[in-house]
């Protein structure tokens, strides 16, 4: 292959909002109760760095929406599941990691009882969110305030539905105890492990942000597709590290039709979200740094 530089791609658009959650992330610490060291183990998982691309999708959907409604407890709340998942996935009964974001993973920090509190405290916490973004949504001028109930039902469908065993508590354990590693369970787990809680983002965007409850189904199919091309993105940057027995879609498929793969799923991503009319510049980027990292480690 020859030899070529790239550049990595513009992301001014997305630093302020990273540092806008950061900072709200930060100041609602104290509200996940009294100081102890279960709230401390909560802190450290949640401020030990991430890109917050969760938080981030919430924020530019709504924001490509232009209603200028407030949705910061709902990337609260994606964060907060993420978060509990990232946790869980690391226990020593799991993927029995040691270090998460180069930092000791929360059971070897805290120990696991600890840990396994702090995953339960984060994903009720993260339901407690949606109540207060409902609540935030309700103080809305009209016609938002009038649709809170409804948007409270949706959401809380979105939440416990990918966070199940159709979502990312079955796609954990079809990781843990893959059948045949065929490319149909390889997707499978993809789509419950990653997209589902993509998914919970670009809805929580749509619906707190006051888009049209009757499209939130095209709203999925978009993040449906964001999802499986950030999870591929993943997989072929981890092709090394990870065994070849491992539900690696580039294992699975071989690095280049997995990139093929990827370069499909990025077009039908842009295709459903133009659809929307949610291609703004913040978006535009998010998307040029997610084929930045493919093609520097082709």
């Amino acid at each position: 292959m020859t030899e070529r530089t790239l550049t990595r791609p513009n992301t001014t658009l997305l630093k302020p909002l990273k540092a806008s959650f950061e900072l709200f992330l930060t100041r609602k610490i104290q509200s996940l109760g009294d100081q102890n060291k279960l709230r401390d183990a909560c802190e450290y998982a949640l401020l030990s760095g991430g890109k917050r691309i969760r938080p981030l999708i919430v924020m530019m959907t709504a924001g490509a929406l232009a209603n200028n409604l407030d949705v910061l407890e709902a990337c609260l709340s994606v964060e907060y599941f993420h978060t509990a998942s990232l946790i869980a996935d690391d226990l020593p009964c799991m993927d029995n990691d040691d270090l998460r974001r180069s930092k000791p993973t929360l059971h070897k920090k805290f120990g696991e009882a600890v840990a396994l509190l702090a995953s339960y405290s984060l994903i009720s916490a993260g339901y407690e969110k949606i109540f207060q973004s409902v609540q935030v949504l309700s103080k809305q001028r009209e016609p938002f305030r009038e649709r809170a109930s409804e948007t409270c039902v949706i959401a809380l469908d979105s939440a416990t539905r990918c966070a199940g065993i159709s979502g990312a508590t079955g796609g954990q354990f079809k990781d843990l105890f893959p059948e045949d590693g065929t490319i149909e369970e390889v997707l499978d787990v993809i789509y419950k492990k990653t997209v589902t809680l993509f998914e919970i983002s670009f809805v929580f965007g749509w619906i707190f942000g006051g888009g049209d409850l009757n499209v939130v189904d095209r709203v999925r199919d978009c993040a449906y597709h964001f999802g499986m091309a950030f999870q591929i993105s993943d997989d072929l940057s981890d092709m090394e590290q990870d065994s070849s027995g491992s539900l690696n879609i580039a294992h699975t498929l071989g690095k280049e039709r997995a990139t093929l793969l990827f370069e499909e799923e990025v077009d039908l991503f842009i295709q459903k979200l133009k659809k929307l009319g949610l291609m703004s510049p913040e978006f535009q980027q998010t998307i040029e740094l997610l084929v930045f990292y493919v093609k520097a480690g082709s």
